[in-house]
This record gives structure tokens, sequence and C-alpha cells, in this order.
């Protein structure tokens, strides 16, 4: 509408004869829609870079992947990825045949540990068996046919279980038989020198091995078990029976203001050395252990293993033919120092010794003078019938002839050449007596006795003699039950008394006469044991 509310005129609609050279050159427009209220016009999506960059990374890794699988097939296609190892072994690098050397040489024995100490035993006596051809297929796979770990095995490890197989019944029979050094005894509450004061020690508890455990571990898992050709020990704690020795200081404080003199005596010589321990060091070798008998209920003793250390340590001054009984000697220093004593000793073995026979010598002449009966030579050389110069023969041990324990206080010397007996007591000559030994036919013999009986009347049957307060000293035929030894004037038919008058000349069949006066006193006083040396 205009300002004088008119409304405009409307053009006239044209006639629909006339001309149409006016008319517009484009359709007419149809008239437009009533407004409607705009909506915001959506915003364009633009492309996810992170799908473009995960998209890229994949063909990469793939790319990648697959590049290092035909560059470790080149390089690796006869050996093994570096990364790969098995049974505790690094086959990395290695051919099959060179990873199989190295498994069954790593594997040629298995280390057995507790909590502190190792051992090394063959796999076989512990009934394992490792399948090294296997286990190094195994191996050999990562990276071919296991592709999954071709890059653990390039660029880090793979560690491959073994295959094994273990026998139940070898492995259990294994670890009884070892039981023993496998265990770990406890120990006693001890004293020691410490700043120069005399203090206890404090206990340790022992262990003690636990097959049934220890079986049950290998059979729920035998290749972890023994994942590294290592079989752990299942151990048993086991309490020392002593946990305070204050009551035993007094007691140690004795004992320890001398040296521990360990007398070493050698009953072929008749001489000792001695092997002095000073107190501040063997005072670390006490512990207290239980004693009923004492008012403490406890006594000293020495343990047993820094004993055992120093007497093997100090044996290596003897020589080759001469060794000493550790477990025997342990115990001679272990009961002198229970009994409150610090003289402890022990005695020197001989092992049997070659001989190369001179010209001129027989069977008989080298046992007289090596002091040994010839029938014992004879045996100990496998029957031996004769010999011939430059020949080595075996002369028995004189131990053979001690079968008993020594007394190195005492000691008797016979000499045949004087027809005389010297008796010794604590080096010193307590008696010196005529004698008479065996004749040329059944002589006595030289060497190194003992007594080894006693009998108040003996009777020998081969000569129908009865022989006063004998005392037997050695069989001259091994094995046999006739014996040579000391006696006093003897009786023939329970009558006759033979030999009084000839003591200093060779009338006996080879036994040591003495009169009835000194047999008798030397009958009282040398005890089983006691040793005898009969000199040519």
């Amino acid at each position: 509408m205009n300002r004088s509310g008119r409304r405009p005129a409307q053009p006239p609609a044209p006639h629909p004869t006339a001309p149409r050279w006016n008319a517009p050159a484009y359709p007419p427009r149809t008239p437009a829609a009533p407004p409607q209220p705009r909506r915001p016009e959506a915003k364009r999506r633009a492309p996810r870079l992170w799908l473009w960059l995960a998209a890229a990374l994949i063909g990469m890794t793939l790319l990648t992947c697959g590049g290092l699988s035909l560059w470790v097939g080149l390089i690796y296609m006869d050996g093994i990825l570096p990364g790969v190892q098995a049974g505790g072994v690094a086959l990395g690098g290695l051919r099959v045949n060179q990873a199989e050397r190295e498994m069954a040489e790593a594997w040629s024995t298995i280390i057995v540990r507790d909590e502190q100490r190792v051992w090394r035993l063959p796999p076989a006596e512990l009934g394992i068996t490792l399948d090294v051809a296997a286990t190094v297929e195994k191996a050999n796979a990562v990276g071919r046919s296991d592709l999954s770990r071709t890059l653990a095995g390039l660029l880090g490890r793979v560690t491959i279980e073994p295959v094994i197989t273990v026998d139940r019944a070898a492995l259990e029979a294994a670890l009884n038989a070892n039981a023993e050094p496998f265990a770990l005894e406890p120990v006693n509450a001890g004293v020691a020198f410490a700043d120069g004061e005399l203090t206890p020690t404090a206990p340790q508890n022992g262990r003690v091995l636990d097959v049934g455990a220890t079986l049950a571990q290998v059979e729920r898992d035998p290749m972890t078990a023994l994942a590294d050709g290592q079989l752990e020990l299942v151990m048993q704690a086991i309490a020392p029976a002593v946990t305070d020795a204050t009551p035993m200081l007094e007691q140690a404080r004795a004992l320890l203001a001398n040296p521990l003199d360990i007398r070493i005596y050698d009953p072929l010589t008749g001489d000792s050395v001695y092997w002095s321990v000073p107190p501040d060091q063997w005072a670390s070798w006490l512990s207290a252990v239980s004693d009923p008998a004492s008012p403490t209920g406890l006594a000293l003793t020495a343990n047993a293993a820094p004993v055992e250390a120093y007497l093997q340590q100090q044996s290596a001054v003897l020589d080759a033919s001469r060794y000493l009984k550790l477990e025997e000697a342990v115990a001679n220093v272990q009961a002198t120092v229970a009994q409150g004593r610090t003289t402890p000793w022990t005695r020197v073995y001989h092992r049997d010794r070659s001989y190369v026979v001179q010209a001129g010598e027989t069977i008989t002449s080298i046992a007289w003078n090596v002091g040994v009966p010839y029938l014992y030579i004879v045996q100990a050389n496998g029957g031996l019938e004769a010999v011939s110069p430059g020949q080595t023969i075996t002369i028995p041990s004189p131990d053979t002839f001690l079968p008993y324990a020594v007394n190195p206080d005492k000691r008797i010397v016979v000499s045949i050449s004087q027809q005389r007996v010297w008796v010794y007591e604590n080096g010193q000559v307590k008696w010196e007596w005529l004698a008479s030994t065996g004749i040329a036919d059944s002589p006595t013999w030289p060497g190194l006795y003992q007594i080894i009986s006693h009998e108040p009347n003996a009777y020998a049957g081969n000569w129908d003699l009865y022989m006063p307060y004998f005392m037997g000293v050695y069989q001259p035929i091994p094995g046999a039950d006739f014996t040579n030894g000391f006696h006093g004037f003897p009786t023939r038919g329970g009558w006759q008394l033979l030999w009084t008058n000839s003591l200093g000349t060779r009338v006996t069949y080879g036994c040591i006469l003495l009169s009835d006066t000194n047999i008798k006193l030397l009958y009282d006083w040398a005890e089983t044991g006691v040793v005898v040396e009969i000199q040519a």
C-alpha cells in the first residue's frame, strides 16, 4: 500500500492472442514459498589425520617385519636366533650341530644346590635325561615355524624349556644316597675370643634333606625344576641342642689357658711330633653339648669341622707313605677336650709300599730284611713263588699286624741278635731282661707287632707244650689259628719243665721266652694293643 491508502494498479494480463515477441527469456518464476527459519549449516567433516598415520604405521610395521624376517632368514638360515637360550645355555648364532654339542657339554653335570652350597653330579646318577636333539629343535624353530617370537629372539631373549625325562626311582635313590653329604649339622652355642675376652657364641641351625619334598618339586614340573640344569634341594631346618653356652665360660677359660698340643704318634718308629694350636685359634672350635652327668647339664667339646680342617692341612707334612685317619683323629681330639685336657694324640698309618728286588734276593730274605713274615708277602703278591732282579713287588703295610688301638706310652723291643727284651714306658726303659727266641728252623720273625691276646696257660698242640702267661704277638701264617708270642718256661706232659737254663740262646719254636718272674710282670703290665718291635 502507498501513502494514499490505495492499492497499486495491477498491470493488465496479456491477451492470449497477443504476439509473444516480448515474452520473457525464461519461464516465470514460481511464487516463492514463505520464508522458513534458517537451520545452522552443518560443518564439513575434515579427514581424520590419525587414521592415516595409523595406517601408515601398520604398513611400515608389516614391511619392517617382512624385511626383518627376510633378513633374519637370510642371515640365520642355518643358525639359531641370537636371543635364544635353552636349559641355561645360550644358543644364539649356533648351527644345530654346534648347539647340540653345547647343550650336551653344559648338561654333562647337574648343579645340585641348597641355600648356600653347591654340588655337581652326573645326570645319569640322578636319573635325569636331557633330549638334546629335541631341545635344540625347539630352539631352532624360533623365528621359523614359530614366527610370533621372531623379534623377541632377535632383539631380546627367548627361553626354551629343555626336553627332560626323570626316572623317579633313580632320583630318589640318588637323593637318599647323598642325604648325608647334603646335610649340615647344627652348631651348638660355644665360646670364642673377642677383643681378648672369652665370650659365648651364637648357635646355628643345621639342615637336613627333605627327599619327599624335593621329589615332589621335580615331579610337579620337571622342566621348570631343572630348567637351567640345576636342582634346588628342599631342606628342613634342625635346631641345635644347646643355645646358650654361658654356663661353660669358666670351664672354657681353664681349657684355654693352654695351647692344644696334638701328639702325632708313629708306631713304626715309636716317634712323636706335636702340632700346637694357640688358644686364640682353637677357642673358636669349642661348643657346648648336652651332658646329663654334668652339674650344668652341659659339657664342652671341639667341633668336628674345624678340627678336621686343621688336621688335614697339617697332614701335608707327612710323606706319601703315611697318613692320618681323620675321623679317628677328630674323635680323639674331641674326647680329650671333653675330659678337660689339652693333650690329645692320634696315630699315623702306613700304606703298602713297592720294593725292587735286588740280585741274590729271595722272598724269604726280603721278608726278613723288611720285617714282614714271608707268607704275607706271598699273599700280597697273588701267590708269588719266586722273584727276579729288577722285579717290583708289594710289601704289606706294617698296619697289617696292628689291628688294635695302640698305646703311645708303652713299647716292648725284642732283639733277636742280642737275645734281650727292653720294656719302655713314657719313653724310658722300665725293664731290661735276658730272653730266648726261635731256632733257625722255626724262627721268631722280625717286624712290628702288637700284644693281641692274653692266656694264663696256653697249649701248643704241635709240641705238647703248656706255656704260662702267654701273650700273643703275631700269626706267622695268614689266617691260621697259630700265634707266636711271649711266655714263661713251658712244661711238656704236664711235668717236664723246659729251657730253664737256656735264656740268652735260641731255643723256642718262634716264641719269645722270659723267666717266670719277668713274664708275670710283663703279662700284668702289657695290655692288648701295646706295640712289640722285634728287631733282627
